[in-house]
């Protein structure tokens, strides 16, 4: 899924009670789209920091996306097995659609994931 909307509007919040949410009993491997300090509440945050990876305490992993989103996805599918979905959430100032037409585009990404949702938050 991909979670977008202005800054300012919810996306965090939204994220951060998926995540802390245990009714679900899911996984999210979860990629934030953004430059800058990660943005999910630090309080559901672990200490166990793997490369860009962080691994958070109900069993979803995080990672801040500096640099190109398909080859991110790519290394991620590595750990498929450790997680039930993934949670893409964009910086408030991008247009969600080149974010959802890279599991069209990369023949590889598309044998690997299945766009299920874009999520938008408004305020």
């Amino acid at each position: 899924a991909v979670l977008t909307g202005f800054l300012g509007s919810g996306k965090t919040t939204l994220l951060n009670r998926i995540l802390n949410d245990s009714t679900h009993k899911m996984k999210f491997a979860v990629i934030e789209n953004e430059f800058g300090d990660v943005g999910i509440d630090e309080k559901i945050l672990s200490e166990n920091v793997k490369e860009e990876m962080i691994q958070v305490l109900n069993g979803c992993i995080c990672c801040t996306v500096r640099g190109d989103l398909i080859e991110a996805l790519k290394k991620l599918y590595n750990r498929v097995e450790d997680f039930d979905g993934i949670i893409i959430e964009s910086t408030g100032m991008a247009d969600p659609s080149p974010i959802a037409q890279i599991f069209y585009v990369d023949e590889e990404l598309q044998k690997m994931y299945k766009l299920d949702s874009v999520i938008t938050v408004a305020d």
